[in-house]
């Protein structure tokens, strides 16, 4: 980007916080490494988009769904695995239950914020009914949910004086969320949009507009812009797997904006890991397409109880975790015929049961979470 100017740095008396400019401007796109890479991302982006018009879409976007929210929660500490986060949470060992409900919390707002794009705009309104619903009765709930902050916050250290990173004052975050909005939905601004998103978030991140939440909520912002602008038809498109193995690298970039006015690095380092997500994206729906065909010959094999076996797996490609009272739920069989199903898929290695025990056994779909 041409003459980038990040911000200013101001004097707060004993610590100085930083104000980034606006974006709602016009920008000169000038960087040959960030063209080509825009480039590829599209082409990337676009080839994943078209796979998932080729699977049952409905029955694999939870997954896609818990993998975002297990890897952006890791960012934030959360140690919640991805098997965990479908079991109940009387099967959660104790100490781990308050990262469990996060987690949970982290899906109900994803699943929120994508449901309400039907009807509302990328807006304000929706990052803060997003941001309600993540903080909901967790740890942060005093944390004003929904609402922009109304004190300092800082990035980094005990205290404010140890920080890696001030944020604005919250006098100026209204009217800088204002402007990203502004942005977000500006027609006549021809920044493509890959490029638009990759500043909505660095902005996002900048401000820091509350007081928790906010790492989430910007890296959730990235999905619901694409699909907000009909370049993703579904939300299938999310880079914290990508921020979380890439973690050092992810802070430097941004640091790097601010105290360097680097924008191209950041843009070139977020185009690096759209391309590699939407690969990733792509090789897990091949392989869902293969993992279908290999399931649907193996459990013909089980000649009249087939049937309840397709009924079984059609659920576990929503919620691969299942015990034999669901299951029995499922197929409106007696326990007994249940049990026998359930012994017939672990042995065919379709099913594995992970409690060891011989009561409240849990079986995982192991092939299936594996795609993930």
């Amino acid at each position: 980007m041409k003459n980038f100017n990040s911000g200013t740095i101001i004097n707060q008396g004993y610590y100085n916080a930083f104000i980034p400019n606006i974006i709602n401007r016009e920008w000169v796109l000038d960087n040959i490494d960030v063209q080509y890479l825009l480039s590829h991302a599209d082409r990337l982006l676009g080839k994943m988009d078209m796979y998932s018009q080729y699977v049952d879409i409905d029955l694999f976007l939870k997954m896609h769904i818990v993998k975002e929210a297990t890897q952006s929660s890791k960012i934030e500490g959360t140690q919640t695995n991805y098997e965990e986060a479908f079991m109940k949470k009387e099967d959660i060992v104790i100490e781990r239950r308050d990262d469990w409900e996060e987690l949970q919390n982290y899906i109900s707002a994803m699943n929120f914020a994508v449901n309400e794009l039907k009807t509302l705009p990328f807006s304000t309104r929706l990052i803060k009914q997003t941001h309600k619903i993540l903080l909901q009765g967790v740890r942060g709930k005093q944390k004003l949910p929904g609402e922009f902050r109304r004190s300092q916050n800082w990035i980094g250290g005990v205290t404010i004086n140890e920080a890696r990173f001030i944020p604005p004052p919250h006098t100026e975050v209204q009217e800088l969320i204002s402007d990203l909005e502004k942005f977000a939905n500006n027609e006549n601004n021809r920044l493509p949009d890959l490029l638009k998103i990759a500043l909505i978030h660095y902005q996002f991140e900048t401000i820091h507009p509350f007081l928790d939440g906010n790492g989430r909520i910007g890296r959730l912002l990235i999905t619901l812009f694409l699909v907000s602008k009909g370049i993703l038809k579904y939300p299938i498109l999310y880079l914290s797997d990508f921020f979380e193995r890439h973690r050092d690298l992810y802070y430097d970039n941004l640091t790097i904006v601010r105290r360097e006015n680097d924008i191209n690095q950041w843009l070139k380092f977020f185009l690096v890991g759209v391309m590699e997500i939407s690969n990733k994206g792509i090789e897990t729906f091949d392989g869902i397409l293969k993992l279908q065909k290999s399931i649907n010959e193996r459990i013909a094999k089980l000649g009249v109880r087939a049937e309840d076996a397709r009924n079984l797996i059609n659920c576990l490609y929503k919620k691969p975790i299942i015990n034999a009272i669901e299951a029995q739920i499922i197929c409106n069989k007696s326990l007994a015929s249940i049990y026998k199903l359930l012994s017939d898929l672990e042995k065919m290695g379709i099913l594995h049961e992970i409690t060891g025990g011989q009561r409240g056994r849990n079986y995982i779909f192991k092939e299936y979470i594996e795609l993930f």
